[in-house]
């Protein structure tokens, strides 16, 4: 069986494969002549989501050399969404420490940032951190013991981009990720 974003191996195991919003951003980095400045934005993390950086969210879409110094694009979440000021004033931040030149942040909507964006890494990040990580299908496997025999709690979790579930087979609460 093979999913959106999966693909069977010999050994009949089911393997993650990029999604093409991902392999779309993952090749205007490899093709980048900024390759130092899209490894010092590693570091730069969602304040709502621990350790999970911007790259890996998929916040982060480009980076452009501008009259000496550099533009940094980034899409939010969603609209209004209250990490953007913090990532933006942490982009400056690092870049400044680095000694970095003259930075502007952009922030771009169009196209409008969707879960896709997410990389393999940030999926794998979220469920270490207990949170379901978005699925095409809206299959919420429990982050903790991977069962699928999870109930929706509420529509709201703890951000307005997630939702609260429980699993019925290790009883824990968590946090689904939405699919946008």
């Amino acid at each position: 069986m093979t999913t959106k974003n999966s693909q069977v191996d010999p050994s009949g195991k089911l393997i993650p494969t990029y999604t093409p919003e991902f392999a779309e951003r993952q090749a205007r980095r490899q093709k980048s002549s900024c390759g130092k400045i899209w490894d010092l934005l590693d570091q730069v993390h969602d304040p709502e989501l621990p350790g999970l950086s911007i790259w890996d969210l998929g916040v982060l879409q480009n980076i452009k050399p501008l009259n000496g110094g550099w533009e940094i694009e980034v899409t939010p979440t969603y609209s209004g969404c209250p990490a953007v000021e913090t990532i933006n004033e942490d982009i400056l931040k690092v870049l400044k420490n680095a000694g970095v030149g003259e930075v502007k942040v952009t922030l771009v909507l169009a196209p409008a940032w969707t879960t896709e964006m997410i990389s393999p890494a940030g999926k794998s990040h979220l469920k270490r951190i207990h949170i379901a990580p978005p699925d095409v299908n809206d299959e919420v496997l429990c982050p903790v013991c991977d069962s699928n025999d999870t109930r929706l709690v509420s529509q709201f979790g703890s951000t307005a981009c997630k939702a609260l579930y429980q699993c019925l087979a290790c009883h824990e609460h968590f946090d689904y990720f939405k699919h946008f």
